[in-house]
């Protein structure tokens, strides 16, 4: 992950239904999902993302009625240093689907000022949200990390008071296999996040903590150490999706996993996509 966040494009929001049946959250039409995350949510060139593996859940459920929005669709493109790639490795990913609020190098500290608007413009019902490592790794300390996401969470209520919202702790990297502090700093996030999601949950607006992917190896589920390869990114979506399941019904048991054949092959990355490991 890089030093900061960069800037994005401007999407106008643009709602496409791709179910139409059963249940709502929010709306009389559609349950709205916005994955908001860092660089291991919005990808790089070549990425299928976790993103795209819930999708495909999503779509296991025809009496699901969903949407996926959010103002931002694109892939991070390493050249160009920038969020500029549409080159996702399944080219027949929907255009509508691919929508998100995520940037590589962005956390909690960029997250929590324009989520309100984000939820707002999009009509959000249910917020994924994966963030923290960035920030712990650059910007703010575990205490003031936690304060960011509990900022996060009081701001998009003040868009829908009825939001819902499933967290992940933060999953440590391969820092911290040798940054002591770095590892502990993550602990101590993580155990102020868990009390975070219990002081915040709210029968009218729930908070789900998600669990770490039971059997998530950074050393085999990502490409460097830190952003999810194939087997990560199943992982990460079924623990969202389980989680979701368990606690409020929706949908079912994650179904996809990585013994399942991928629509095209795993895409080889290049040189600049393989360089040593990305050390947050």
């Amino acid at each position: 992950m890089p030093a900061g966040p960069v800037g994005y494009e401007r999407m106008a929001q643009v709602s496409i239904v791709t179910s139409q049946a059963g249940a709502v959250i929010g709306h009389d039409d559609a349950m709205r999902f916005l994955f908001v995350g860092d660089s291991m949510t919005i990808g790089r060139a070549g990425d299928f993302t976790w993103r795209y593996r819930m999708w495909q859940h999503l779509e296991a459920y025809p009496a699901l009625a969903y949407e996926i929005v959010g103002p931002r669709s694109t892939l991070y493109d390493a050249e160009a240093d920038a969020p500029l790639s549409h080159a996702y490795a399944d080219p027949s990913f929907p255009p509508a689907a691919r929508r998100h609020l995520s940037g590589w190098g962005e956390g909690w500290l960029h997250m929590a000022p324009v989520i309100a608007d984000a939820v707002r413009e999009a009509e959000a019902d249910i917020l994924l949200v994966s963030l923290g490592l960035i920030d712990l790794g650059f910007y703010t300390d575990a205490e003031q990390t936690a304060a960011n996401a509990r900022a996060f969470v009081e701001a998009a209520r003040t868009a829908n008071p009825r939001i819902r919202m499933a967290l992940l702790p933060v999953i440590p990297n391969i820092r911290a296999e040798t940054d002591a502090p770095f590892a502990a700093s993550c602990d101590r996030f993580n155990e102020l996040l868990a009390k975070a999601v219990a002081d915040l949950d709210t029968p009218s607006s729930p908070v789900l903590l998600a669990s770490r992917p039971p059997g998530y190896d950074i050393h085999t589920d990502t490409y460097d150490g830190t952003h999810p390869g194939p087997t990560g990114e199943h992982l990460l979506a079924a623990t969202f999706a389980d989680a979701m399941h368990q606690a409020w019904g929706l949908g079912g048991p994650y179904a996809g996993g990585p013994a399942l054949q991928d629509p095209l092959p795993v895409p080889v990355r290049t040189s600049a996509a393989t360089t040593a490991p990305v050390t947050v």
